[in-house]
């Protein structure tokens, strides 16, 4: 079967007809205009959670504990010579902090310079025992 062209009720010009709506033919240029109470709405996708609530919640432990832990240690307990300023006002983990966030055990409190230095210089500080 070979189309036919016939008359868009859109533009009103010969058309080959890409769709009926309620019994009206319209060419593929004026139904892609056309709005239509048939046609599927669109979904506005949901914005994604950027952290999950358990996250949230260890992060929220974290900051108590944190500022406890600097609070006990005031003092740098890296202390590198000649790079050490004295105040922590930084926790640095030793081990990977992901799965040992909360264990104080894999903390040190360091100054900004020396924690900078912890990992600027990995391969030495892993020497030092700062980096397993």
């Amino acid at each position: 079967m070979i189309p036919k062209k016939k008359v868009c009720s859109a533009c009103n010009t010969e058309q080959y007809i890409w769709k009926r709506h309620l019994g009206q033919p319209f060419c593929k240029s004026c139904w892609s205009c056309h709005e239509s109470k048939d046609k599927p709405k669109t979904k506005v996708p949901s914005k994604l959670k950027q952290k999950s609530d358990k996250q949230k919640a260890i992060d929220k432990a974290y900051t108590l504990m944190r500022k406890e832990y600097l609070t006990k240690h005031p003092m740098c307990e890296v202390k590198l010579p000649g790079v050490c300023k004295g105040q922590a006002c930084d926790i640095h983990h030793t081990a990977y902090r992901g799965i040992n966030t909360l264990a104080q055990a894999t903390w040190l409190a360091a100054c900004r310079e020396c924690h900078d230095w912890v990992h600027l210089n990995s391969k030495k500080a892993r020497e030092l025992g700062y980096l397993k």
